[in-house]
């Protein structure tokens, strides 16, 4: 981990202790008031900030992992907790993702996938970020449920007539997930 990375989790740390202390589940004898509730969710942001920005900046961080196959055989299921993996898909048909990222980083190159049908991909993230690589010659189109968090979509917009649709549903809290070509 990076300096940046340890920093953003103590950011996290001292917001969720802040939280906590304001909401009655922890005593630390904080005093309190409605406006403060702005300084731990600063605090939050830019804690996520830092970590996502950490795992961007340096790609050596990212765990090079095969591509794990789900029980079915088809449908895969990645997690990362407190670091980040990244599963690249080099000819092999992919048929949906569950990706969970949790305090860190996932990413899913599907560029040089076999994509002949629509798939789904369902993305859960907290204080977390997942990215997304997609082939140029599929549509996507996502659903979003996002808290202090969001969706990129650089494909937004594309539809090309015929082609297989990958279905993104991301579900965020504190977190995001980058899609790309």
């Amino acid at each position: 981990m990076t300096r940046r990375t340890i920093i953003g989790i103590i950011f996290i740390v001292a917001a969720l202790l802040r939280l906590a202390d304001m909401w009655g589940v922890i005593q630390l004898n904080w005093e309190h008031s409605w406006t403060e509730y702005f300084g731990p969710v600063l605090l939050l942001y830019i804690g996520a900030e830092l970590i996502i920005y950490s795992f961007n900046k340096n790609p050596s961080q990212w765990l090079q992992r095969p591509v794990p196959q789900g029980e079915d055989g088809k449908r895969i299921s990645c997690a990362a907790r407190f670091g980040a993996d990244a599963y690249r898909y080099q000819g092999e048909a992919f048929h949906g993702a569950r990706l969970d990222a949790f305090c860190g980083g996932l990413r899913l190159d599907l560029r040089e996938a076999v994509i002949s049908e629509d798939e789904e991909i369902d993305v859960h993230t907290f204080l977390g970020g997942v990215e997304l690589f997609v082939p140029k010659h599929i549509n996507v189109l996502v659903k979003s449920h996002s808290f202090i968090g969001g969706v990129g979509n650089e494909t937004a917009g594309r539809s090309i007539p015929g082609a297989p649709c990958l279905h993104i549903v991301a579900s965020n809290f504190l977190g995001g997930v980058s899609i790309k070509e």
